[in-house]
């Protein structure tokens, strides 16, 4: 399969800044075919870029976009939440939940994210799970317990490869310039393939990302452990060179 390099933007970019960055990313991609032979690219603006992105990328089926986050809630009284259908209307075709963030200033649990992605799901769009342990959880060797319980608390039943992603990210990587160990990665990303083999019928093509200070200089070592089947990049994607320079090392 070809390897998921998947842009989050966070809270950042000004207009001016959001569309000079999609326009280096499209242009960039529309110049190396040898990328999309080997990639699907994906940008997760925050949501008031949207439009400008669904306009950059109209042309170009070689790029998708999606969103960060969305609401559990179909519609109604929920001041500042954005649901699943609008963001299907708007283009979307992927959307995060439970990003570790999300987690940590939202306490989210496993119960919210859960219906987050059931919410995806439903409206046919591809959920890209979240899942990963804190530094203390670690070193006190309980990240297997903690990731594999995120994951089975997290994903929808009759999820397929097809309707979700799954995101492998230690939090204590995450925008600090920290990264895994291969030995780690591929530890985790095996245990996260064995125990998707227990409830999908496809597992083996359900794509896992990593995620955690991805960078053009660590990503060549990253994409050739097993079972990583892209990643999702935080910093690195708000710089159109760094972003194509990740998918370069596939």
């Amino acid at each position: 399969m070809k390897k998921l390099i998947a842009g989050n933007w966070k809270m950042n970019c000004t207009l001016t800044e959001a569309k000079y960055l999609i326009a280096d990313i499209v242009n960039g991609i529309s110049d190396r075919s040898d990328l999309t032979d080997k990639c699907k690219f994906l940008v997760c603006p925050p949501f008031i870029y949207l439009p400008t992105i669904r306009h950059a990328t109209v042309q170009y089926g070689t790029l998708s976009y999606g969103a960060q986050d969305c609401s559990e809630q179909e519609n109604g009284a929920y001041t500042g939440d954005i649901s699943a259908d609008m963001l299907k209307e708007s283009g979307c075709t992927f959307i995060i939940c439970g990003h570790s963030e999300r987690r940590q200033y939202h306490k989210e649990s496993n119960a919210l994210i859960l219906k987050k992605a059931e919410k995806v799901q439903e409206k046919e769009m591809c959920a890209i799970i979240c899942i990963g342990e804190s530094e203390k959880e670690r070193d006190a060797g309980k990240h297997l317990d903690v990731v594999l319980k995120q994951l089975e608390e997290c994903l929808p039943e009759g999820s397929r490869a097809d309707n979700t992603v799954i995101a492998y990210e230690p939090v204590w990587a995450i925008g600090t310039g920290k990264t895994a160990t291969a030995e780690d990665i591929e530890d985790m990303h095996g245990a996260i393939r064995d125990r998707l083999r227990k409830t999908m019928d496809d597992a083996d093509d359900v794509r896992i990302l990593y995620g955690g200070s991805v960078k053009p200089g660590n990503a060549q070592e990253i994409f050739s452990i097993e079972n990583v089947d892209g990643a999702l990049i935080g910093g690195a994607s708000l710089s159109a060179d760094d972003f194509l320079g990740i998918a370069d090392k596939v």
